[in-house]
């Protein structure tokens, strides 16, 4: 199960993404059905396997763990120091202040959201493509599921 999860980050975020969220030690539950749920480092829940598409979603420490090693800006959308605040304690990041994003995301995918100087503030769900979040200047662009101070 652990080589499924570490497959699954693969392709999900880049190659090495599988073994900087799970290395050796980390622990798994199963869902009711025997499906892979839930993974663990040290009894906290690094990542979360979603039932409707089998791809991950981060907590903070997944998050932290993707952050050290993707290279700005993949899988990032910075936000404007204005908003790093709120982000931070589990705000969501509206299109207005996003700054710049990664192009190769799209909208549904598992993103880190950083401040202007590639600190991590939070992970969420990417709600619009990186074409609207640059262009339209209103709504929600990146739903927050974790935050560093939340």
């Amino acid at each position: 199960m652990l080589k499924r999860a570490r497959m699954i980050a693969d392709y999900q975020f880049a190659r090495g993404a599988g073994e900087a969220l799970f290395p050796e030690g980390t622990t798994y539950s199963l869902s009711k059905t025997r499906r892979l749920r839930y993974l663990y480092w040290d009894k906290e829940r690094v990542a979360t396997v979603r039932a409707k598409d089998n791809l991950l979603t981060l907590s903070m420490i997944g998050a932290e763990r993707l952050h050290r090693l993707l290279k700005s800006p993949r899988q990032r959308v910075t936000a404007s120091d204005d908003a790093a605040a709120f982000i931070a304690k589990g705000g969501n990041l509206f299109a207005r202040h996003v700054l710049a994003v990664d192009p190769e995301i799209r909208a549904g995918e598992e993103v880190l959201i950083v401040d202007p100087q590639d600190g991590l503030l939070a992970t969420g769900t990417a709600i619009l493509s990186p074409e609207e979040m640059l262009q339209i200047k209103r709504g929600l662009a990146v739903q927050v599921r974790a935050a560093v101070e939340h």
